[in-house]
């Protein structure tokens, strides 16, 4: 085996250099996904996207029309006549 110091120095060089490059897109990938997050809590909490949550009417008479639905098919399912 040599002990060539130059060869162990290039070789724990390299490695430094190595997970210093991993450390950075990992700490690149971080930043952009606690931007993602910051970009979703913001969406969430604006003003227009509240009066745009609340149900209308039709989706709630469509609501409805669909869990008439399936308690109807829970009753076939069941034997029940209707």
């Amino acid at each position: 085996m040599t002990s060539d110091p130059q060869l162990y120095i290039t070789l724990a060089l390299s490695g430094l250099a190595g997970l210093g490059m991993l450390t950075g897109a990992a700490l690149s990938g971080w930043r952009g996904w606690l931007a993602l997050k910051h970009r979703e809590l913001a969406e969430l909490h604006r003003p227009e996207m509240a009066a745009a949550a609340m149900p209308n009417a039709a989706s709630r008479i469509e609501l409805a029309d669909l869990k008439e639905r399936i308690r109807k098919l829970e009753a076939i399912a069941a034997g029940v006549d209707l």
